[in-house]
């Protein structure tokens, strides 16, 4: 059976299934069976032990449990996280429900072993305002959705939201999301505003005005195929820009006593010399972090060779030296988080000749599996963490623990099992993948919430 060898069921049991697994949702008892715990704030981290859970608690962690459970799970080489969190997600609805609903895309997230997620502002309307956060933080059911709101009305960079309500609306961070901020002047007022109320940006780090009709990385493979460019000085201008700016605004005296330890996260980053910007910054001690997406470390500029627009993505597909630095990135812990940037695209958007295709591809259901079949050098751990523990401190959340009497938010996988990522088996609205007929490494058995 999919997913390990399942034992009793109540009949009234209600389950979500999906690519990556299922989630179990109503009161019940659940025991997991020999599974190694990657939890570093537990005191059984990197033990393994059988779970009960009952009603959503954690009620016994131990060798061997004999109890009776409604739900059994069991399987190879399992392992055990606290819940999943992803940092960067296109939501579609309102206004693209036909590419994405709020629902497909929660139960996408659930199939890639999520129980929350971020959510960018680039909604038809924008999210800027207290009542878009409140629609969004009420809409999820079975995972919680955690709105970002818009730095600028209607993220065309001219003029502020109201950041103060929004945060206390609850909206995590500020970013204008897909749309880098490219008014200096805006992006340093926007600094300053945030450390009023310890408030959180990020931003994407690009100079459109370089990568304007752009479609793929701007290098040999672009100049083969007779496609314009997309340099990675555009992404590397910016974020040296944005670092400078940081630096001034910590100066002044007025913000001298700002003390975060996050207050500028780069969002995506793809290059070499944008890492080793990242790590110098770090070195000062500046207040930043950043994440890179899952399939910028799977791929490089040569998958474009057939035109294939399900390649094509912002940023674009680098150089196997910019994938290595990467790598190595997040093995030092200059990268801190790993994100999706789940962007649905439907089949008008995409299946167009390659210049005329929108950027992004769906990836939530593959972050974990796709980080997991072409990884060089992290441990599990290390992944796990960079998918729990740590976006959740950036955005100050508190962090789920596996500990006995705490509400259960787990997610059940192994890094062992192999599976083909079928189209059939999509459970977003939208197909735009690259990893469409692939055989993964690594897969999502359960989430209990």
């Amino acid at each position: 059976m999919r997913g390990g060898e399942i034992g009793r069921i109540t009949p009234p049991l209600i389950k979500e299934r999906g690519a990556g697994g299922e989630v179990l949702l109503q009161k019940m008892k659940i025991l997991i069976r020999s599974a190694k715990i990657i939890c570093k704030s537990s005191d059984f981290h990197g033990q393994t032990k059988d779970i009960f859970i009952e009603d959503g608690v954690i009620r016994q962690i131990g060798d061997v449990i004999i109890l009776e459970a409604d739900e059994i799970i069991v399987g190879e080489d399992l392992h055990v996280s606290v819940g999943w969190f992803d940092m960067r997600v296109h939501p579609k609805e309102p206004g693209f429900e036909y590419k994405e609903s709020l629902e497909s895309m929660e139960a996408t997230a659930l199939a890639g072993g999520f129980t929350e997620i971020a959510l960018l502002p680039n909604t038809q309307p924008v999210v800027q305002t207290r009542e878009s956060v409140n629609y969004l933080k009420r809409s999820g059911e079975k995972v919680k959705f955690h709105p970002m709101a818009a730095v600028t009305m209607k993220c065309e960079g001219k003029d502020f939201t109201e950041m103060i309500d929004l945060h206390e609306a609850g909206a995590v961070a500020f970013t204008d999301g897909e749309h880098s901020i490219q008014n200096p002047d805006i992006f340093l007022k926007s600094l300053q505003y945030l450390t009023q109320f310890g408030g959180l940006l990020i931003n994407h780090p690009e100079d459109t005005h370089l990568t304007h009709y752009g479609q793929m990385h701007d290098g040999s493979v672009s100049m083969f195929l007779g496609m314009k460019g997309m340099p990675k000085m555009a992404e590397e201008i910016m974020l040296m820009r944005d670092l400078k700016l940081l630096e001034y605004v910590l100066q002044t005296p007025f913000i001298q006593a700002f003390k975060g330890k996050n207050l500028l996260h780069f969002s995506c980053i793809s290059s070499a010399e944008t890492i080793n910007l990242v790590r110098m910054g770090k070195e000062m001690e500046l207040p930043i972090t950043c994440d890179v997406a899952a399939h910028q470390i799977c791929f490089t500029e040569n998958d474009l060779i057939d035109f294939d627009s399900n390649f094509k993505v912002n940023p674009p597909f680098r150089t196997q030296e910019d994938v290595d630095a990467l790598w190595e990135g997040l093995a030092d812990g200059t990268i801190d988080v790993i994100v999706s940037d789940h962007n649905p695209q439907d089949e008008e958007s995409k299946k167009l000749e390659f210049d005329m295709a929108e950027f992004g591809i769906i990836g939530l259901e593959t972050v974990f599996a796709s980080v997991n079949t072409y990884n060089k050098n992290l441990s599990i751990e290390t992944i796990i963490e960079k998918l729990t523990d740590n976006p959740r401190e950036i955005l100050k959340l508190k962090s789920p623990k596996i500990e006995e009497n705490t509400k259960a938010n787990l997610t059940v996988f192994s890094p062992t099992q192999e599976w083909i990522y079928e189209e059939k088996n999509i459970i977003s609205k939208s197909k735009n993948s690259p990893f469409i007929g692939k055989t993964l490494k690594g897969k999502v058995i359960k989430v209990v919430v």
